[in-house]
């Protein structure tokens, strides 16, 4: 019995000591796995050694200054939207561009970069402007499933389109099977040095390019939105858009006012399918109840944003004022939709996804207004107001309506 009593004894401390021990292991760091495609230079791309670019030199970035270990998480362009709702990532940084079908299966961060999409084509004579292109007889290519699909589609609904991946969309151009190929003001250097007879036309959109976060982690989204504010004040983000973007003097997009402006043109752009899906349910327009509860929620939310950043929220008047002028938009963007035929497609569930990634985009709107500074200049915010609304929904509106809305933010701006 006494060797048994020793033996237990020893097992004991042995348990005991595996416990300690464990106990002072650090803990592995919490893992944030990204998504990214690999193939679109300046932002995600194959380099000796592994990934690079700017979103992968930022992802980085991130990582390093919050402690966490990073799992890059490969996905194909057409499959950007499902692989996200599937929960492959928690965010995807790869050059992603604002668009509203996004926005519904996730919540992007304040944009870091403002672009648009060109032509290149060899010849310049059988095609001087984008007009001569959209023609039967131009073949186009462009990257399969993503924003520059949808956008040649919808430029030259006339002329044959060509999808490919996108590494193999300048190769259609330099074989002959392609008269163009779109792309954008980033990625086009990098074409043009395997293209060098092929000359650009446009841009011929305004596109920002922002992180997509999963729905499901407001708190990574607000983490990332807060981080890159601070690194576009610090100098950082400036200076990674100079090196792989080449944009020497960029403007500073995420900061406050431009993320405010980005994500109100985000909003009005989902405005398009709210109006389809209010016309599958037979639903009017105009609510006065809900709009209601919309502007009363709208004034806690920035008031408890405020209380939670340390600064003093906007008169109500003015953030009333200012979310009156977003819901009167809204409605004249889906009363032009519904004046016209229905839309192609199956619409967007009213109460399931759209709503849900309003109310996404409005928590960010309170959160920014929050961090609006002190002294910004009220004509200098009404221009860029006007400047920014350039999205598929802001479109839509009549010039009285865009300037009612510009008034609006600069009324808000001046009450800071």
């Amino acid at each position: 019995m006494p060797a048994v009593r020793a033996a237990a004894l020893a097992l004991g401390m042995a348990l005991v000591a595996s416990v300690l021990a464990c106990a002072a292991l650090p803990a592995a760091p919490p893992v944030l796995r990204v998504g990214t495609s690999g193939d679109y230079a300046p932002f995600s791309h194959a380099a000796p050694g592994g990934l690079a670019g700017f979103d992968v030199e930022l992802a980085r970035a991130f990582a390093a200054d919050n402690g966490m270990a990073l799992q890059w998480v490969k996905f194909r362009w057409p499959e950007l939207v499902p692989d996200l709702e599937a929960g492959r990532f928690d965010v995807a940084m790869s050059g992603v561009t604002v668009r509203p079908e996004r926005s519904v299966a996730g919540r992007f961060c304040v944009p870091g970069v403002e672009g648009g999409a060109v032509v290149l084509r060899d010849d310049a004579r059988r095609f001087a402007t984008l007009e001569s292109l959209d023609t039967p007889s131009a073949r186009i290519a462009v990257n399969a499933g993503g924003h520059l699909e949808r956008v040649t589609r919808a430029r030259f609904p006339r002329a044959r389109i060509l999808t490919l991946p996108n590494a193999e969309v300048p190769d259609a151009l330099a074989a002959g099977r392609a008269d163009a190929v779109v792309t954008d003001v980033f990625e086009a250097p990098h074409w043009r040095r395997r293209l060098p007879a092929a000359t650009p036309l446009g841009p011929f959109t305004r596109d920002r390019k922002a992180w997509l976060v999963a729905a499901g982690r407001p708190d990574l989204a607000r983490r990332l939105d807060a981080w890159l504010l601070a690194r576009e004040a610090d100098g950082s983000l400036a200076e990674l858009r100079a090196r792989h973007l080449g944009l020497e003097r960029s403007a500073a997009v995420a900061q406050p006012f431009a993320a405010l402006v980005a994500a109100v043109d985000e909003r009005l752009a989902l405005m398009p399918a709210v109006a389809e899906a209010k016309r599958r349910a037979g639903l009017p327009v105009h609510a006065p109840e809900r709009e209601a509860r919309v502007l009363d929620a709208a004034v806690a939310a920035v008031s408890e944003a405020a209380r939670e950043a340390g600064t003093r929220a906007p008169p109500e008047a003015a953030v009333r004022a200012f979310f009156a002028a977003q819901i009167a938009a809204a409605r004249e963007i889906q009363l032009a939709v519904l004046a016209g035929p229905p839309g192609s497609g199956e619409p967007a569930d009213l109460e399931g996804e759209l709503r849900p990634a309003l109310i996404r985009i409005g928590d960010r709107i309170g959160w920014l207004i929050a961090r609006l500074p002190a002294g910004l200049d009220p004509e200098r915010a009404r221009r860029g107001a006007l400047e920014g609304l350039s999205g598929s929904g802001a479109g839509r509106l009549s010039p009285e309506t865009r300037k009612a809305l510009a008034e609006a933010v600069a009324v808000l701006v001046s009450a800071r």
